[in-house]
């Protein structure tokens, strides 16, 4: 191992043993604070944005005092916690936990919008944001799930005060999943598998009506079709495309 290397490795092992001895300290804290001022710093903890530490302090309070006072609030800050740190796996997990032994907490529109935000959070990648970075081809099943439960909280909580934020957010996934199926049709017209490029474009009609990849899904129509030697298909796709899109190539002039 190179001079460079085992100094690193000091350095790491230094820093897990003054975590792990931090982290000690603070539970040896929290074990000996009465249930309210646990509550009272996980609150402040969240208000200045340390939510590492308002985690540990809920965590502690939730299984020290499961029946107290402010047990479903703790849940629901729990919640909270969890998205600002980006941890999507504990974040569901409570989720699931509060639906199901409070369904009808007169929050319970809130956790389901929540489970929306979590499971957009878990579809999105920080740094190809940060970098502009267009990475629709990735595995849509988070954005999907993210989709059905804002759609859930409409269906259920028309009035809630959540409701309109997610509506748009359920507009944004749906150009989202448009996307990744107009990604997979290009990748078929490239393999030449017209018949199945066909289909995953009329999907996007079908199922996403109204997006900015409806054109594209229409070029990919017409193409699929053409080396198909459907013609009367290939024809209705460029009607509806003179209809909707007459500046497009296809169709113009």
């Amino acid at each position: 191992m190179s001079r460079f290397a085992k100094c690193a490795a000091v350095v790491m092992i230094s820093l897990a043993i003054s975590a792990c001895s931090s982290n000690n300290e603070l539970d040896e804290t929290l074990s000996k604070q009465s249930p309210e001022a646990l509550y009272t710093q996980a609150r402040t903890s969240m208000e200045l944005g340390n939510f590492s530490k308002a985690v540990r302090t809920l965590e502690a309070l939730d299984s020290r005092y499961p029946f107290g006072a402010h047990k479903t609030q703790v849940q629901l800050d729990l919640i909270y916690a969890y998205y600002k740190l980006n941890d999507p796996a504990s974040g569901i997990a409570n989720i699931d936990r509060f639906i199901r032994l409070n369904p009808t907490h007169p929050d319970i529109d809130y956790v389901y919008y929540m489970r929306g935000l979590v499971n957009m959070q878990s579809d999105s990648y920080m740094f190809h944001d940060m970098l502009g970075i267009d990475r629709t081809d990735r595995d849509p099943k988070h954005a999907m799930q993210a989709f059905k439960d804002f759609e859930r909280l409409i269906k259920m909580y028309p009035n809630s005060k959540y409701a309109a934020d997610a509506q748009q957010r359920m507009q944004w996934l749906k150009d989202r999943l448009a996307r990744y199926s107009i990604d997979v049709a290009e990748y078929y017209l490239k393999m030449n598998a017209w018949s199945a490029a066909a289909v995953r474009a009329q999907s996007v009609m079908e199922t996403y009506p109204g997006t900015p990849s409806t054109e594209r899904a229409l070029e990919i129509m017409a193409e699929a079709y053409k080396e198909l030697g459907q013609e009367k298909l290939r024809e209705h796709v460029l009607q509806v495309m003179k209809a909707n899109y007459p500046d497009n190539k296809l169709v113009a002039g």
